[in-house]
């Protein structure tokens, strides 16, 4: 597999197959990860990688937690904008619409689009969790990092066989995961992942979200 093919087959996975993830293959995937770009070589990122039984007790307590909190604890940042404009906007809603009309699930059933929502909490069946976590002190440009780290481990992922789905509405529920997790008072949740082998006979293994064309969002000066 090319890196080209990597990013073109690289998709957010929301159908998981009960298939474990080799230990030798994570670990060999977030090794390569870790040769991202940093400024300064700050690497300011820090993972939490969880599997087995501790993952299966992960997913019975936010069966709990989403219950108890549907709405989540209040994240530590602003995941969009909040005031998110067009063409933004209008992404975002597309990719939603797309997404729920695979489903199945028209826009008015709001119960069972909070109930599919819910599935992210159970990393959509994914034997393998991942966390990334940064100190409170970095701003933007070592978030930037941690975006192009991230990256890195899902293009490698593929270059396994294996899939993701980035999932930041972790960040909604900081408090729970921090004391699962044993995150110190400095470092906050940024990401949640769910990694491992994607069900291909499921209805939203075909989704390709769209991209905007090259002209709408590149200039090229002096070439």
């Amino acid at each position: 597999m090319t890196v080209y093919d990597a990013v073109a087959s690289r998709r957010s996975v929301r159908e998981f197959l009960d298939r474990p993830v080799p230990a030798d293959t994570i670990r060999r995937v977030l090794q390569a990860a870790l040769r991202a770009p940093s400024g300064g070589n700050l690497q300011p990122w820090h993972l939490h990688v969880v599997g087995g039984e501790r993952l299966d007790e992960l997913k019975a307590l936010m069966r709990t937690r989403v219950q108890e909190t549907p709405g989540g604890e209040g994240s530590e940042y602003d995941i969009y904008p909040r005031e998110l404009v067009a063409p933004y906007r209008d992404r975002r809603f597309a990719v939603g619409e797309a997404m729920y009309a695979r489903l199945g699930i028209p826009r008015e059933d709001k119960a069972a689009r909070l109930k599919w929502f819910a599935r992210n909490f159970q990393f959509f069946g994914a034997p393998l969790a991942l966390f990334c976590t940064v100190d409170r002190r970095m701003g933007p440009p070592q978030w930037s990092d941690l975006g192009m780290m991230l990256q890195n481990v899902m293009l490698l992922l593929r270059a396994e066989g294996l899939d993701s789905c980035p999932q930041e509405c972790w960040a909604i529920y900081p408090q729970t995961i921090g004391r699962f997790i044993d995150l110190p008072p400095e470092r906050m949740l940024f990401t949640g992942m769910a990694i491992g082998y994607a069900d291909r006979d499921r209805p939203l293994d075909a989704l390709e979200t769209e991209r905007a064309p090259l002209a709408d969002v590149a200039e090229f000066i002096g070439i």
